[in-house]
């Protein structure tokens, strides 16, 4: 690599073959980031409240004041869109992951039930949902311990991965340090694959922004349900095609907040329409992936 610590190359034109379950050409798993209750506020010492990724467009957040819109539009997630997405899921037989913030987990013993009893996988995103960039190592640290503590204690879960999204430079080391066995802080490649961090191996599960529904909140995006239905359609076309000879990964992200409004939880529902035309099809968890992979790729001794 040249003395270069990004590694540009990856598999290049020779990825492995997963040998995915069954033959599968192709292993789709869905991502529901739950952070809501987490989101910056004052009510929670911040200086202001949230901006980022809210309906309301320039919330224009005054220091020392709530945003009760911009509340609101968080609540939403949390009282509707997360049991829509659930039913959608549910109804379908999907297992999903979520993304969850160990602080919005806390404050929905609802939610938090209904994940004890279900097959959803529940992967660590931070304790609040903010960014990490600056944050102290230590703080950081019981950030991440604090997140596991709440997840296992409140749901008798695992948790087998992380993604912080807006993580620090000491991200993926605390999390190997906690005995993690992924983490998704990545957006390079169709396949997991293996790293080293300090002497030591480590699975990445690499995650998606083109196929994320934060692209409905951001310009340009997502300027509908359809948009993204049709996005959905032609990287599945895509993926399934090469998938004939060197099988691949599909993730797709979605929050409560967002795709759990009834129109664009259609594109979801149209989606998963779609595929259950195609056999050869793997519907999973992204624990089920490092699983497969630890078993199936080994990492290099």
């Amino acid at each position: 690599m040249q003395n270069n610590e990004r590694n540009l190359i990856g598999y290049a034109n020779k990825p492995p073959h997963p040998q995915w379950p069954n033959d599968a050409r192709i292993a789709i798993n869905f991502v529901i980031n739950y952070e809501e209750g987490s989101e910056t506020n004052i009510l929670d010492g911040d200086e202001c409240a949230e901006q980022y990724l809210t309906e309301i467009p320039n919330p224009n957040p005054i220091a020392g004041q709530r945003h009760l819109s911009v509340e609101s539009c968080f609540a939403y997630g949390s009282r509707c869109g997360v049991w829509r997405l659930v039913k959608l899921f549910d109804d379908y037989h999907v297992p999903v992951t979520f993304f969850a913030t160990g602080l919005a987990l806390s404050r929905n013993n609802q939610l938090a039930a209904y994940l004890k009893s279900s097959e959803h996988e529940i992967a660590g995103h931070g304790y609040r949902w903010i960014n990490y960039r600056d944050m102290p190592i230590d703080e950081e640290r019981e950030h991440i311990k604090k997140t596991l503590s709440i997840i296992e204690s409140n749901t008798g879960k695992k948790v087998h991965g992380w993604y912080t999204g807006r993580r620090s430079a000491n991200t993926r080391e605390l999390i190997i340090e906690q005995g993690l066995s992924y983490d998704s802080e990545d957006y390079s490649d169709d396949l997991p694959y293996w790293t080293t961090i300090n002497n030591k191996q480590h699975l990445i599960i690499p995650y998606t922004f083109n196929l994320n529904d934060c692209k409905y909140l951001l310009n340009p995006g997502w300027t509908s349900s359809q948009t993204f239905y049709e996005e959905l359609i032609a990287e599945f076309d895509c993926l399934y095609r090469e998938g004939k000879t060197t099988a691949k990964m599909m993730t797709i992200a979605l929050h409560a907040r967002i795709s759990g409004h009834p129109a664009r939880s259609e594109a979801i529902r149209r989606f998963l329409d779609y595929i259950k035309r195609y056999n050869a099809v793997w519907l999973c968890r992204r624990q089920d992936i490092a699983q497969h992979w630890q078993q199936h790729h080994k990492a290099a001794e």
